[in-house]
């Protein structure tokens, strides 16, 4: 019987790996279905030089010593911080909704009075829902509310989750705040950036082990060998068959166009809330700031999860999809020595740091570290 088997070579796969293998110095064989490491974070340069995110756009990010700390042995990043943008009323603006924002595209007289007003609100550079303008007897408040909601919530909503707001958790509203501030980044950690070799370069260093043996296009199912642990991050439904019904998810189709110049648009991401059916266009060279004559952009579309047809990306967040979760998590939770983990384990959005914080608590509460 061999020890560790570990479903899945993404983020939460390969730090539970080159945790075990270095830490606990086991053997650890690391699976994956497809024919590459690195899950959905997985990139690579095509004959422009330039790096690719064949799953969309990954842009790291935390507040977490514990995750920079453990990164840092694999790989340098560079200081790319992430300003959202979108085109609303043919204008562009910056993402979240911010200060700055108010005078694109408003009148100068109302900007100034709706300033004052948030000012007046809220505490500055703080991050406020949506939802609590709505609650505020001002009208407004209320109008901005009512505009934020329809330019670049409503829409972008239908079209990224195939649903209308409503039928959605709160937690998906709570993340379209306004900034009281006039801070255009679109995330306000203390580390951010994008890996200088690519983030498959950092999942391979953190995968190049002895005692970590790597077997890709291959399917759980196929294994037929006995295990001491298993660490699964695929799809929880899908290790048990599907027993109680299939977990919903939304995935993305992408587009991929190269053109003919150096710059297509002004910023690595532009949302599109209102306008067109896909919800956004990449334009990659921007993380690295890689050097082309040409460029490659991809159109985002949001789709219904199929299998067999497309990958699982976002699990979808609402009271009945939550109640199907805990079903497979109560039986996932009486199985000795198999620990469910990930985006797909959990069902549940998360961050790569997120992730990868996840998987060291993991090993550490097992293991006692």
């Amino acid at each position: 019987m061999s020890k560790n088997l570990i479903v899945g070579a993404g983020f939460s796969g390969a730090v539970l790996a080159f945790l075990i293998a270095e830490k606990l110095n086991e053997h650890v064989i690391v699976i994956d279905r497809r024919a590459h490491i690195a899950g959905n974070s997985f990139d690579y340069r095509d004959n422009n030089n330039i790096m690719i995110h064949k799953y969309g756009p990954h842009i790291f990010h935390t507040e977490s010593e514990k995750v920079w700390n453990f990164l840092k042995p694999f790989c340098d990043f560079n200081q790319y911080m992430h300003k959202g943008y979108a085109i609303v009323d043919g204008i562009g603006i910056s993402l979240p909704f911010n200060i700055n924002t108010l005078y694109k595209i408003f009148p100068k007289t109302l900007a100034l009075r709706l300033e004052e007003k948030l000012l007046d609100k809220f505490k500055y550079n703080t991050k406020v829902p949506i939802s609590e303008f709505k609650n505020q007897d001002d009208k407004d408040l209320n109008f901005l509310a009512n505009y934020i909601y329809e330019k670049i919530f409503l829409y972008y909503t239908i079209k990224q989750w195939g649903v209308t707001p409503e039928e959605l958790d709160n937690s998906v509203t709570a993340r379209v705040p306004v900034l009281i501030g006039r801070d255009d980044r679109y995330f306000q950690d203390k580390y951010q950036g994008i890996p200088l070799e690519g983030y498959t370069k950092l999942i391979e260093n953190m995968l190049n082990h002895p005692n970590i043996e790597v077997i890709l296009n291959t399917d759980f199912s196929q294994i037929k060998e006995s295990f001491d642990k298993i660490f699964y991050t695929g799809s929880v439904d899908e290790y048990f068959n599907y027993e109680f019904g299939q977990l919903p998810y939304r995935s993305v189709y992408f587009k991929f166009e190269e053109k003919n110049c150096e710059y297509y648009q002004p910023n690595s991401i532009v949302n599109y809330p209102c306008n067109y059916d896909y919800t956004r266009i990449n334009e990659y060279k921007h993380f690295l700031n890689d050097k082309s004559d040409k460029t490659v952009i991809a159109k985002e579309y949001s789709e219904f999860f199929e299998a067999g047809k497309n990958e699982r990306f976002y699990p979808i967040p609402n009271t009945n999809n939550r109640n199907l979760y805990n079903k497979y998590l109560e039986k996932a939770q009486s199985i000795n020595n198999v620990y469910f983990l990930g985006r797909l384990g959990d069902y549940v959005y998360q961050n790569m740091d997120k992730a990868i914080l996840r998987a060291i608590n993991l090993f550490e509460d097992i293991y006692h570290q």
